[in-house]
């Protein structure tokens, strides 16, 4: 048993590593049983105190291994562990991390890139022929039995459409090529433009949304990308728009997004993500036009499998000295010297 009450856990046979490693809630048995593999592993969902617990093996803390979503790891938190060295995060989205304070602080914080791009770029997809096809909705009629009595009626086409990609980073490529293979056109908005990519350029969203007829955000989270998706955004789409998100609920005014389905500013909409997970607001449950999955994106054992080796990886790497895997740009590696 851990001091605090915590529970500690160390590698098969006994070598124990001497690199101390925190996880804060329980992460699938893969990572769990990974990182106990390849450190002194401390559970702190176990612990009977947890802040006690915390103040305890704070000093002896060299790694952190979390997962994404709702967990904030901020510059508080992080200055609790005089020690940290690397935080794994597990996903490819890590906005609950502080990273810029990390970089600052020697600190290299990692994700999962690249193992999950298909399996998002795919369920971009089933949301956006879901989306304009209404195929959830479809499937209610037959299931109500209201087939008999009258045909399903008529929807919108992907024929002749031009997607709009809000963010082309690894995912937001995958997601480009598999529209070109639909012989759909491709449009995109970023922090820049792209010199090696193909598709034409917008530099502000709203006029990216103005061009396009499906919006895909797809950018990461975080208050850069705050509310990218507003009014004005949803405005320039049109009343023929399609507005997909598989990215953060952040990224996209909830609010706004809820008025501009109600007054028909937007065709339809297809959500993955929401702002207050897991509490999707009443009025889109409501609105049979939309199609809402329970953040889903990347959710295949076989590639949360893949992101969860990889958080191992990318801890067994850096403790072995070999250094991180996959560290984000806020903490390239090597890290710079800790900040006194």
């Amino acid at each position: 048993m851990a001091p605090g009450g915590g529970v500690e856990t160390g590698s098969p046979g006994g070598n124990v590593s001497d690199f101390e490693t925190l996880m804060f809630s329980p992460m699938p048995p893969l990572v769990v049983e990974g990182v106990a593999a390849c450190s002194r592993l401390h559970k702190l969902w176990e612990a009977a105190d947890k802040e006690k617990t915390l103040a305890e093996i704070a000093p002896r803390i060299r790694g952190i291994a979390t997962g994404g979503g709702h967990a904030k790891v901020d510059g508080d938190m992080l200055g609790r562990f005089p020690n940290l060295e690397i935080v794994s995060s597990f996903g490819v989205g890590y906005d609950h991390i502080d990273a810029g304070w990390a970089g600052k602080h020697g600190i290299v914080v990692t994700n999962t890139p690249d193992v999950l791009n298909d399996e998002v770029a795919d369920t971009t997809f089933g949301l956006m022929l879901c989306a304009v096809r209404q195929l959830p909705q479809a499937d209610r009629y037959v299931r109500a039995g209201n087939w008999p009595k009258a045909p399903f009626p008529l929807t919108a086409s992907l024929r002749g459409r031009t997607l709009g990609i809000l963010g082309l980073g690894r995912i937001g490529r995958t997601i480009a090529r598999r529209a070109e293979a639909f012989g759909m056109k491709v449009i995109y908005h970023g922090r820049r433009p792209q010199d090696d990519a193909p598709y034409l350029y917008f530099p502000t969203a709203a006029g990216l949304a103005r061009s396009c007829d499906i919006l895909v955000a797809i950018t990461p989270g975080g208050p850069e990308t705050k509310h990218l998706v507003n009014a004005d955004v949803l405005e320039a789409l049109g009343p023929n728009g399609i507005f997909i998100n598989v990215a953060r609920g952040s990224v996209c005014d909830q609010d706004a997004l809820i008025a501009a389905l109600r007054d028909r500013k937007i065709l339809t909409a297809g959500l993955d993500v929401y702002a207050d997970e897991p509490n999707v607001p009443k009025e889109l449950i409501e609105m049979e036009h939309v199609v809402l999955l329970p953040h889903v994106g990347s959710g295949t054992k076989h590639t949360r499998d893949a992101m969860g080796q990889l958080v191992v990886d990318n801890l067994r790497s850096f403790i072995s000295g070999r250094g991180p895997l996959t560290p984000v740009a806020e903490t390239p590696w090597p890290a710079t010297r800790r900040a006194s």
